[in-house]
């Protein structure tokens, strides 16, 4: 391996303990910022030569923490600056103090700087450009290119986060464990929605945002190990990603899962996500992404579509919508019902849906499949126009267009 590949590698890894860490420090998030790529300057150049630190992450928030401090010093010498006992006067060099860096503020350190990157204030879209910024350390170039904006628009949207942030009294001390419950469940919600944004359009800049969702709820799981709905979110999203090589042909266009090609799947993703899923039902504290996931593990687990267990899945969203009712829930379990009881009895089923929905591609899709099983072409048409023109992606679009096509073909 080559030096700037473990170096980049050792980076990434130690980048959220680290930037957690300077943020306690500093209580700014664009010194933190700073000080960490000031420090993964000085490692690119001194590790190549020293070879690797024992700690990266204690090496890093060492240096990132002195090179912060001269900024400080440098840019601001009437700023007010913490206690001596509290920073550093160290050389730009590792030393002993680095390999007994207390770790005990790691989990704290993390979760705060998640916290903060979800922050309540924010819009969503704002929450996952500033998590793919700070936690994962995307470039702004990558995150403009997954949302399809140009670079000057997306540093914007990162600016105005920051600043919306610094405007509001965001606490800085270790979070209380009644705060740190309740606001956990918001940085599951911000990872699903990385996840989700990358997942629904299948390009190759997008699906780097699954990977670091992936990789998000993977930190989540090693600061939070028995807790069972962080294993249902990493497995469900694993079992999911690993049907990204099937889910779209070669021209971009997109392949039902009953027709996707199963041997192209991933089976390690899929074997640790079934593992995970397994362990989290054994703690017997089910939660929504644990059943999602027991239900993308159902699909996983059939040889070919035919083999799907369809009651299964049937009896999985039923479970879903008592715990978490809502008519998209209901429209999903509209499909395992119409394998189950047929094209018509899913039609009663989401007809009630139509108001709540009436923006939704995903609906009037489904609701011209059943009628074209039903042989109602007209209306089966006339759903798929609205679907057309509700669809989020071009190959959403294509998608219907072919189904138009075949009703075209059949009349």
């Amino acid at each position: 391996m080559s030096d700037l590949a473990w170096i980049n590698g050792a980076l990434t890894a130690a980048r959220p303990q680290a930037v957690g860490a300077l943020l306690r420090y500093f209580r700014d998030l664009d010194l933190a910022e700073e000080a960490f790529q000031e420090a993964a300057l000085r490692a690119l150049k001194n590790w190549p030569r020293n070879g690797p630190p024992r700690d990266p992450a204690a090496w890093l928030i060492l240096v990132g923490r002195n090179a912060g401090l001269d900024g400080v010093r440098k840019r601001a010498r009437n700023v007010a600056m913490p206690d001596d006992d509290v920073i550093s006067d160290l050389e730009d060099v590792e030393t002993p103090l680095a390999e007994r860096l207390d770790a005990s503020d790691y989990r704290d350190d993390v979760l705060r700087l998640l916290f903060i990157c979800c922050h309540p204030d924010l819009p969503a879209t704002q929450q996952i450009a500033l998590a793919l910024r700070i936690v994962s350390g995307l470039s702004v170039a990558q995150i403009a290119r997954a949302f399809l904006v140009s670079d000057a628009a997306m540093e914007q949207r990162i600016t105005r986060a920051k600043a919306r942030i610094a405007g509001t009294d965001v606490p800085f001390e270790a979070p209380g464990p009644v705060d740190r419950a309740e606001r956990l469940a918001s940085v599951m919600a911000m990872v699903y929605l990385v996840f989700n944004e990358g997942y629904s359009a299948g390009n190759a800049a997008r699906n780097t945002m699954c990977d670091e969702a992936i990789r998000l709820s993977r930190l989540l799981l090693r600061l939070f190990q028995t807790e069972p709905e962080i294993m249902g979110l990493t497995a469900l999203m694993l079992l999911q990603h690993a049907r990204l090589g099937a889910r779209f042909d070669a021209a971009g266009e997109i392949i039902l899962l009953e027709d996707q090609d199963r041997k192209s799947w991933d089976q390690k993703l899929i074997a640790e996500g079934l593992a995970l899923i397994d362990k989290a039902m054994r703690h017997n504290r089910p939660g929504p992404y644990q059943i999602q996931a027991a239900i993308a593990a159902t699909h996983a687990r059939a040889v070919t579509a035919a083999d799907t267990d369809w009651a299964q899945i049937d009896h999985l969203y039923r479970g879903l919508e008592r715990m978490q009712p809502s008519p998209v829930i209901t429209l999903n379990r509209a499909v395992a019902v119409a394998r189950l009881e047929g094209p018509e009895a899913a039609l009663a089923m989401i007809e009630p849906l139509e108001d709540r929905l009436s923006g939704y591609f995903h609906f009037f899709g489904a609701r011209g499949a059943f009628l074209q099983q039903l042989g109602r072409t007209a209306e089966a048409r006339t759903a798929f126009d609205r679907a057309t023109a509700l669809a989020n992606t071009p190959a959403e679009a294509a998608h219907i267009r072919r189904h138009l096509d075949r009703l075209t073909a059949d009349g």
